[in-house]
């Protein structure tokens, strides 16, 4: 049995590494995060927002490929939470691209910070399994939870840096109007981010 789900946030800092995004169940309250890195973070929130790059990026080129050779992005399911080995205790997700091309349906394994790169400029739906979100619910609360709290903390870090450049006379005085403009819009997603980290840490912890 599968669960259909929505990207509800995408939490992106942008001078750190790992970077978060959050499926939610749709007419559900549950809601999970999924590490991913800054490339495929950013992949999503530009196509999500439909913006432009002057030659087609990884993810656009996947799609033009399948488009091309007259198939659909029909559905984005994860199927399985897994150990990366018998050493480690980190979990990975593991994904499956279901691609229609007439009346064959292509499955192709994928990471889903990928996939889901792929499917948020088609909206392409994305499910979950049963299985997944109760392992999900069940086993891994307390990891989501400090992997939350070292994020809000590197956001936190973030926060005060901008902040003190853009309390810098010297700064402001020099830098051109459109860098002022672009770092306090940074700082304000910033903020954004923190609150709804916050608000989960407080429903979670």
């Amino acid at each position: 049995m599968y669960v259909a789900v929505e990207l509800s946030r995408v939490l992106i800092t942008e001078y750190g590494g790992d970077q978060l995004i959050f499926l939610r169940e749709k007419g559900g309250d549950r809601t999970f995060p999924i590490v991913i890195g800054i490339n495929e973070a950013l992949a999503i929130h530009r196509r999500l927002n439909g913006e432009a790059t002057p030659r087609p990026m990884t993810h656009d080129l996947l799609a033009n490929v399948i488009d091309q050779m007259g198939g659909v992005l029909e559905r984005i399911v994860i199927d399985d939470l897994r150990l990366l080995d018998h050493k480690d205790i980190r979990q990975t997700f593991i994904a499956t691209l279901h691609v229609r091309r007439g009346e064959e349906v292509i499955k192709i394994d994928s990471r889903p910070s990928d996939a889901i790169a792929l499917g948020s400029g088609l909206n392409t739906p994305i499910f979950v399994a049963e299985k997944v979100m109760d392992d999900l619910q069940n086993d891994s609360a307390q990891d989501r939870l400090s992997m939350l709290r070292e994020h809000l903390q590197a956001l936190e870090q973030n926060i005060g840096e901008l902040s003190s450049s853009l309390d810098d006379k010297d700064f402001l005085a020099k830098a051109p109007p459109a860098v002022v403009k672009k770092a306090r819009n940074q700082l304000d997603q910033m903020k954004r981010e923190h609150e709804a980290i916050c608000r989960v840490l407080k429903m979670w912890g």
